[in-house]
């Protein structure tokens, strides 16, 4: 087997690791939507998800590899313990894929193996043998993952991962499942495992790693100079905890220093050739996409796809840039797909030109989808003159990623000033047709708001995050209201973008509180199924 790829394989799991980072839970649709955009940046493998962990994820799993795993497409991966049972339902979840795989996993560290799962070096190394074979009987695209890797004992590590390439892994990954890791020593655990395991040369080494010490993508960086070939990474780095190995951040480092890792791949050092098959005028719009749709906002000082990443504020940094971008860019902006923010349509503009420019922007809407979209952007339209492609963003992902519609915001009204009471009244409309009506007085307008929704959906919940971004410069930008509601140990996040600040806050409580309504719904019916049986 070829060991040394002509590129960096870049193995997205936005969808599965990713979507553990707490309040970012999406639907099936929702992960439809943001598998296609990962397949149109160019990602080579999607973990679309853990199929054995509920209905909901062997569905989205199998749905997005019948839609997205074409011949033409990526692989299409589902996570699987190494547990039968795990992995048989994986095997089921990616069948309709033309190229599928199952990646399945066992802790291999000390403190892994006597507190969670109990069990000897020796009957670890066993069950990974074994499941991975098992594994093998669906498909020939096995990974392998020993968790933990980075406080594995080395030596029992390179045991592991001989066995499980033995029964026919072709793919081993080594993860800093806890961000453990520094460089140097990530380094040389990829070294170590390419001079002491002897049938090493039949897998590719991928590497996994969480962010809890900052040293993610440095980590990788390190093992790709040491022969890791697979990169295991999520948009905007989201993930448990601290999050992942940012995906954008890796390949425009390889994409930026290529000739400083050129001979590491052992190619010429002035080799022109991209190092990963990524198209990065898709990152921004990926990054756009997964920040909304998951309600996880971008931080204006992230790398690459941050607000300010290609801002200059400084007087020294304006002049240079200004005489050769080069005296302070490393790189284009329109590398990652940001471009100008052209005016291209306003309250004039047709269905057909709202269509058109909707597919540019990499937006594949159904008729339903872009009738109500089209709804929302004449309504923006006529409140502002102008309309930008970052204001299309925003209509269409607000409209597309709508929760359960149980309570609709009909009508919200506030009265407020320096010496007034904060007073709002609002009026929800109930799937039967009903409508609910009530006022309530806050410290400050949403505050109002918030409490006169409560009064009237009354379902008990903590808020414990609010933030508001500007989509675009002016007075008249929209507003984009993200929200997390906490309840029972579950988060429920909510989304909403508006010209008018007070309803984007209000339509993205409603959007929460939706989810959270939907939740107790489906548990209620769980436990009714649980006693009629």
């Amino acid at each position: 087997m070829n060991t040394k790829p002509e590129r960096i394989i870049i193995f997205d799991t936005t969808l599965r690791d990713g979507e553990q980072c707490p309040g970012a839970t999406l639907n099936i649709d929702e992960k439809l939507t943001i598998a296609k955009q990962l397949a149109r940046l160019g990602v080579d493998i999607i973990e679309a998800g853990f199929a054995f962990a509920s209905p909901g994820d062997f569905e989205a799993v199998s749905k997005i590899a019948q839609i997205v795993g074409t011949e033409d497409g990526p692989v299409i991966c589902s996570l699987a313990r190494a547990r039968q049972e795990d992995i048989k339902t994986a095997a089921q979840a990616i069948k309709p894929a033309a190229k599928g795989r199952i990646h399945t996993f066992i802790a291999t560290s000390d403190i892994h193996l006597k507190y969670k799962l109990k069990k000897t070096k020796s009957e670890v190394v066993a069950i990974a043998e074994e499941m991975v074979a098992y594994a093998k009987t669906f498909t020939d695209n096995v990974e392998f993952s020993p968790e933990d890797a980075g406080r594995s004992d080395p030596e029992f590590l390179y045991q592991v991962l001989e066995r499980a390439i033995a029964a026919g892994a072709t793919t081993v990954n080594i993860p800093d499942t806890v961000g453990y890791t520094t460089p140097s020593e990530f380094g040389a655990l990829i070294k170590g495992i390419k001079e002491n395991v002897p049938n090493i040369d039949q897998a590719i080494i991928s590497v996994h790693g969480h962010n809890d010490l900052g040293l993610a993508v440095a980590n990788f960086l390190e093992a790709v100079k040491n022969g890791a070939r697979q990169l295991e990474c999520t948009i905007n780095g989201i993930g448990e905890r601290a999050g992942n190995a940012a995906l954008e951040e890796l390949v425009m480092a390889l994409h930026v220093r290529r000739q400083y890792f050129n001979p590491f791949l052992g190619r010429s050092i002035d080799s022109e050739e991209p190092l990963t098959n990524i198209d990065t005028r898709q990152i921004y719009k990926t990054s756009r996409q997964v920040s909304s749709l998951t309600g996880m906002l971008v931080q204006p000082n992230k790398a690459i796809v941050g607000a300010n990443a290609f801002a200059h504020e400084s007087g020294i940094h304006q002049d240079g840039v200004l005489k050769n971008k080069l005296t302070y860019e490393i790189m284009d902006a329109q590398l990652i797909g940001l471009t100008e923010n052209q005016i291209v349509l306003g309250k004039h503009s047709g269905r057909n030109a709202f269509r058109t420019r909707l597919k540019e922007l990499g937006y594949e809407l159904t008729e339903t989808e872009l009738n109500k979209a089209f709804v929302r952007f004449k309504e923006v339209a006529d409140k502002k003159k102008e309309i930008s492609d970052w204001d299309l963003e925003a209509i269409v992902n607000d409209e597309i990623q709508q929760a359960p519609d149980l309570f609709r915001l009909e009508l919200v009204q506030v009265s407020c000033g320096s010496n007034a009471r904060p007073t709002a009244t609002v009026t929800l409309r109930t799937p039967e047709g009903e409508e609910l009506i009530d006022a309530a007085i806050g410290t400050g307008p949403v505050d109002a708001v918030y409490k006169a929704i409560n009064r009237v959906v009354n379902v008990p919940n903590q808020l414990i995050e609010f933030s508001v971004q500007s989509v675009t410069a002016g007075i008249d930008a929209i507003g984009e209201v993200t929200i997390r509601l906490k309840y029972e140990g579950r988060v429920f996040s909510g989304h909403a973008a508006n010209t008018d600040i007070i309803v984007a806050s209000a339509q993205a409580y409603v959007n929460a509180l939706n989810r959270l309504y939907a939740a107790l719904q489906n548990q209620q019916q769980q436990q009714q199924v649980v006693a009629n049986n």
